[in-house]
């Protein structure tokens, strides 16, 4: 019997393992969202990494994004060009978590756009989004440590289909 239950949960892991492997499916956006219906887009931040990756968008569409934390720790959604990140990285490492004690929040100066989610793990967020034009988008949580462990997702811009 214990031969058996290995032999199960053996093959399940290969079977794991060989899916992990397949190429993300592929998005089809028939149209793109406007202000009076936005396209659906949801996005999970597990331990260290985003699904899906990458996440599909149309400049100038308006999404209603939700935003799941699937992981055991806090992580950040921050989606934005170069400037961005580079503000975000710099807040989050300014204020680092102490034992026992709230740190300040992060911020950054007004007048940067993009978008930062924060959520603590099981926490889920809805937020509207109009997707800017004119500039390379950029998915990462910027929390310390974090991506170096990878927490780095990909953006991909196109026209609808």
């Amino acid at each position: 019997m214990v031969v058996l239950f290995f032999a199960i949960s053996i093959g399940l892991v290969l079977v794991g393992a060989q899916r992990s492997l397949d190429p993300a499916p592929s998005v089809a956006i028939a149209e793109p969202g406007t202000p009076e219906r936005p396209r659906a887009v949801t996005v999970i931040m597990r331990d260290y990494r985003f699904d899906p990756t990458p996440v599909v968008l149309v400049p100038g569409e308006t999404i209603r994004l939700t935003v799941f934390n699937g992981g055991l720790v806090e992580h950040e959604l921050a989606l934005g060009d170069a400037g961005f990140q580079q503000a975000w990285a710099g807040a989050d490492l300014a204020t680092p978590p102490a034992p026992f004690t709230t740190p300040p929040p992060a911020s950054i100066p007004p007048g940067i756009p993009g978008l930062r989610v924060l959520l603590g793990s099981g926490g889920r967020e809805v937020v509207e989004l109009r997707v800017p034009e004119g500039v390379e988008l950029l998915l990462r949580c910027n929390l310390p440590g974090h991506p170096e462990r990878g927490m780095v997702g990909a953006v991909e811009l196109r026209a609808a289909e």
